[in-house]
């Protein structure tokens, strides 16, 4: 059932605001009023307003100086001003500000209805845009035809279209952020973006005021009222990634949110209501974190309503050359060269244990695309990489002889040749392009040499987790 419209009406006259108060609800819109300013602006603030009817002559601040401040807060809020003392500068000003339309007093019922609508199509294909813009930065389907992705799929399709909460498990770099969004997009809320919030990367004093807003004063620096990231994705999926990394006081107000579908922002004690479906993810055992007391166990049960695993890819190593087809056209459109993988080679990546799954996989794609010298990645470098001898006998009667690629047999000249080619590739780049190349390569490769764990390599490299884990996601 979609969310009832809500148009905020702005005048300081009674007669104007029961006028156009019968416009909007005979329209089935819901309607909200403020004699001024000051009022409109808190109750955008406190709920969620869909467009706004304002008049220009009001006490206090005037309706110029409202819409400027509504539009800084608020820019994709749409609204149409309405006067009775209009003239071309005026309307003109109002337009420069960002007014949709200027209706001069009495309003016209015909011309109040289809400003009204054209102002909401307008917004509805600007959300529609965004969400465009979310599916497509970044975004990347569930690749694999094993057993197990089969089966995963399965559970998304029968989950997505209910509004059940769902808690997705998984190593790190398994895919569950993909998850997530696959139940948003195939859901009926899709038509609304999904809303994330990655707890572990954010400290824990504001996450409150990310997860639930903030009224104006409520702790030094809260210079404005702010909306928080439920009250965002009313309407929609909010996502919830490592959901175990939140303080107990935070769980305790998840958890009466998914109860009630209600709270207070941080320094506020008016109720909210919403309609949010959560969507929570996690890489750590919860039962193991309850048993430690680090995580409430009534919010488990109420999380795990749907439980889905992301399988390690070690369990589904046969998506693996789909997986790197994938992600050599992913990159080739972001400016690599669109080289392939040899059979053999993608044979020997199929051997590798992958501690940092599906995420690491795509980063060793990315390195071995830099460092192939050929159009062509052999698996004499992806035995190199991965640090594997050719001559182990792992397979046999490829189109390559690979007897004599293990480090031993490895000739001085390609080892100068290589890094000659590694030194080319950074010299072409400028230094910020190359400094952050270098931070990708040298992150994941400590990462996965730590088997994917973040804490361990954050202490041995001396850098926060925090930052460490926002390095990471912006990788990818």
């Amino acid at each position: 059932m979609e969310r009832t419209i809500t148009v905020l009406i702005v005048d300081d006259e009674a007669s104007i605001v029961e006028s156009l108060t019968g416009i909007v609800c005979d329209e089935g819109y819901a309607a909200v009023n403020a004699g001024d300013g000051e009022e409109a602006l808190a109750i955008i603030d406190q709920e969620q307003v869909d467009i706004v009817l304002m008049d220009i002559w009001m006490p206090g601040i005037d309706g110029i100086e409202t819409l400027k401040r509504i539009k800084e807060l608020y820019p994709h809020l749409p609204v149409i001003m309405i006067s009775g003392h209009g003239n071309i500068d005026t309307a003109v000003q109002a337009t420069k500000l960002g007014a949709f339309d200027f209706i001069e007093k009495p309003p016209s019922y015909d011309k109040i209805v289809l400003s009204l609508k054209n102002a909401l199509l307008l917004s509805q294909l600007e959300r529609e845009n965004e969400i465009l813009r979310q599916q497509t930065h970044g975004h990347q389907e569930i690749t694999g035809s094993s057993v197990l992705v089969r089966e995963l799929k399965d559970v998304i399709e029968r989950v997505a279209p209910t509004d059940a909460w769902v808690l997705i498990l998984g190593e790190h770099g398994t895919g569950k952020e993909l998850v997530a969004q696959a139940i948003h997009r195939q859901s009926h809320r899709s038509h609304n973006p999904m809303i994330e919030v990655n707890c572990a990367a954010i400290p824990e004093e504001l996450i409150e005021s990310e997860l639930f807003g903030h009224e104006k004063g409520a702790f030094t620096g809260a210079n404005d009222a702010k909306r928080g990231k439920f009250d965002l994705a009313n309407g929609s999926t909010l996502f919830l990634d490592e959901i175990a990394d939140m303080s107990l006081k935070t769980q305790a107000k998840i958890l009466r949110i998914l109860q009630e579908q209600k709270y207070e922002r941080v320094g506020g004690s008016k109720t909210l209501s919403v309609d949010v479906r959560v969507l929570a993810a996690t890489n750590k055992n919860l039962e193991d974190e309850i048993k430690r007391g680090t995580f409430r166990e009534d919010l488990y049960w109420r999380l795990n309503v749907v439980p889905i695993n992301t399988p390690p890819l070690r369990d589904r190593r046969e998506d693996i050359g789909e997986l790197v087809a994938q992600f050599v056209k992913i990159l080739s459109a972001k400016g690599l060269a669109d080289k392939r993988f040899t059979d053999q080679a993608v044979e020997y990546m199929k051997q590798h244990h992958w501690p940092g799954n599906v995420r690491e996989l795509k980063n060793f794609v990315e390195r071995a695309l830099i460092m192939s010298p050929d159009d062509v990645v052999k698996s004499e470098l992806v035995c190199q990489m991965l640090q594997i001898s050719g001559s182990s006998g792992v397979l046999s009667g490829g189109q390559e002889d690979l007897t004599t690629t293990s480090d031993e047999s490895e000739s001085d000249d390609e080892i100068r040749n290589d890094l000659q080619g590694f030194t080319e590739h950074f010299t072409m780049l400028n230094f910020k392009e190359a400094k952050k190349e270098f931070e990708k390569l040298y992150l994941t490769a400590v990462v996965a040499e730590n088997n994917g764990n973040i804490s361990k390599t954050a202490e041995i490299i001396g850098m926060e987790r925090s930052h460490l884990h926002k390095k990471l996601k912006s990788f990818e």
